[in-house]
């Protein structure tokens, strides 16, 4: 079969199916984060948020990061990626704009897939982020999620690991006490309310501890990494015979 491929920019390499927007951060990243390019079998390309701090994004959800949003994704855009995510959950802010302002796929939060999941279990949708106190309605107003959608958010911040290695950017990490952390949190909201159905991540710091969370509550868990795979299934169908 003859195969003809077309050029459609002028670019100098290609193949990196999924863009991935960061922010300016000083975390040691485990395999298992979505700023770990190790986490995927597939090539990924990044792009640091000119400006985009844990502060200015989480702290003060400052919309005057829009505009570098929207040049870093039309960067990735013009370099030839496939799709576009986040690493920040708290990037559901710019979901909207970004989406409508690129002909590619965007999906800047993991929180994009809490509708799906209730529609799937009919069940509240447990949600772990990195602060609740910072998670809002307009992040879950710009990800779909309806004011009758029944969430529990239960929040990091005060774990003390996540809070000195995430939070707070000591320069230095202790995986295993964030498991434990990640864990501890999750168990305690699965027994506070154990009508909950699945738990989703908004943190793009939890994935690597996803399968200790899903072993520890008997309940599936959404994180960052299913959404990128679902977009990468997306785009690269499998041949049946």
């Amino acid at each position: 079969m003859t195969r003809i491929y077309l050029k459609r920019r002028p670019q100098s390499w290609t193949g990196e199916l999924i863009g991935i927007l960061t922010l300016e951060t000083s975390i040691p990243y485990v395999v298992g984060n979505v700023s770990n390019a190790g986490t995927y079998g597939f090539p990924v390309r990044y792009k640091a948020i000119g400006g985009a701090s844990i502060d200015r994004l989480l702290n003060q959800s400052d919309s005057s990061l829009l505009q570098p949003v929207l040049d870093a994704a039309r960067e990735l855009e013009r370099e030839g990626v496939r799709a576009i995510t986040g690493a920040c959950g708290f990037m559901a802010l710019f979901q909207r704009e970004v989406s409508e302002a690129l002909s590619i796929p965007v999906c800047l939060s993991s929180l994009l897939q809490v509708p799906l999941v209730h529609t799937t279990t009919r069940r509240p949708v447990g949600i772990i982020t990195a602060n609740s106190k910072r998670l809002n309605k307009a992040h879950l107003e710009a990800c779909g999620i309806a004011a009758d959608l029944p969430i529990i958010i239960r929040g990091m911040q005060d774990e003390p690991e996540f809070r000195s290695a995430v939070l707070e950017e000591s320069g230095s990490l202790d995986s295993s006490a964030i498991e434990a952390e990640a864990v501890s949190v999750a168990a305690t909201l699965i027994a506070d309310h154990p009508a909950i159905g699945a738990i989703v991540l908004e943190c793009s710091d939890l994935p690597p501890y996803s399968k200790a969370i899903q072993t520890a509550t008997d309940r599936p868990v959404f994180d960052y990494n299913t959404m990128i795979g679902w977009m990468v299934n997306g785009m690269c169908s499998r041949s049946y015979p």
